[in-house]
């Protein structure tokens, strides 16, 4: 764990609030590249992940902003009611969500507040010389972080601004975008909906799936029941374990002395997973691709399940 003050609050639009966190010994923060988060520990015990939105090659204190959601589990209320040289502890920056540096083009798509990983993608992309454009969509400007920062950047006349409460023309049409990018790189991020349809689209233009980035705030919806119990096999004793309905695999592992790191336990941080050795999980996490999940060689057991009687773990 690092220990951090907040050094700076301030807000960035309608419910969106930008945080600086610097270390408390005056260290030098760990590097970290475009599209990296970190766990933020807050009171009461909750983890939360937060992408880092400023320069990656900038050193210095780390920036992240945060909506706050009006059905909040908790983590978005905490953090906004964090005042200035309030102390709290992050882990090491983490990236699934890594930018493909050498594309011949990316196209950068942002809805609300997953503008933060995007604009350390395109500060990122910018200082490389790399052909990029970000399209920024949000319900309107006052609910834009970032917009001042955009418009100043160097890197203004690639970013392309849709509002829902603006002109019909200005309004994104991903499929005539998609359609006229080929050989590109799409990196996406925002509400579960707006996610969905920028990917639907582009696989139905048959879009390389390894071409496609995306990364969750939360975990999407899903109507899947965790009905059926199932069995855990750890291969090292042979000792098997139930996991029952409507429990998770994490939670049962966690009560019989496994010691699994984990964090969001929502599928999305991607600190959980195992090695697996047989059987077929049913794959509920958002942070595995498609292939990954069809390597069935990991399972996340904070919110995944089987498919098969038994699943045998690398423990």
């Amino acid at each position: 764990m690092i220990e951090v003050e907040v050094t700076a609050i301030h807000g960035e639009a309608e419910g969106i609030r930008a945080f600086r966190l610097a270390s408390l010994d005056g260290t030098q923060l760990p590097p970290f590249t475009a599209g990296a988060h970190i766990d933020v520990h807050l009171p009461g015990g909750l983890i939360r992940q937060y992408s880092l939105c400023g320069d990656p090659d900038a050193g210095g204190p780390y920036e992240i902003a945060v909506l706050r959601e009006p059905a909040s589990r908790g983590g978005s209320e905490a953090m906004h009611g964090l005042a200035e040289g309030a102390r709290l502890r992050i882990g090491p920056p983490r990236n699934l969500f890594p930018l493909a540096e050498d594309a011949p083009t990316s196209l950068l798509l942002a809805g609300g507040i997953g503008i933060t990983p995007m604009l350390a993608m395109a500060q990122r992309l910018h200082r490389l010389g790399g052909d990029f454009t970000l399209h920024y969509c949000a319900r309107k400007a006052t609910r834009a972080a970032f917009l001042a920062r955009l418009r100043e950047a160097p890197f203004a006349a690639r970013v392309a601004l849709h509002f829902d409460d603006g002109p019909a023309a200005q309004r994104l049409d991903a499929a005539a975008l998609l359609a006229t990018a080929s050989g590109a790189h799409v990196y996406v991020c925002g509400p579960s909906g707006f996610m969905a349809h920028v990917l639907d689209t582009a696989r139905a233009l048959n879009w390389p799936e390894a071409s496609l980035h995306r990364e969750y705030f939360t975990a999407p919806p899903t109507a899947r029941a965790d009905a059926e119990a199932f069995e855990l096999e750890i291969a090292s004793t042979g000792e098997v374990l139930v996991v029952p309905a409507g429990e998770t695999a994490l939670r049962v592992l966690l009560a019989h002395g496994h010691d699994i790191p984990y964090s969001c336990e929502q599928g999305i941080c991607g600190t959980c997973p195992v090695p697996l050795l047989a059987g077929e999980p049913d794959h509920r996490d958002s942070f595995m691709t498609e292939d990954e999940h069809a390597r069935n060689n990991e399972f996340a057991p904070c919110c995944s399940r089987a498919k098969t009687a038994r699943l045998v773990l690398n423990l």
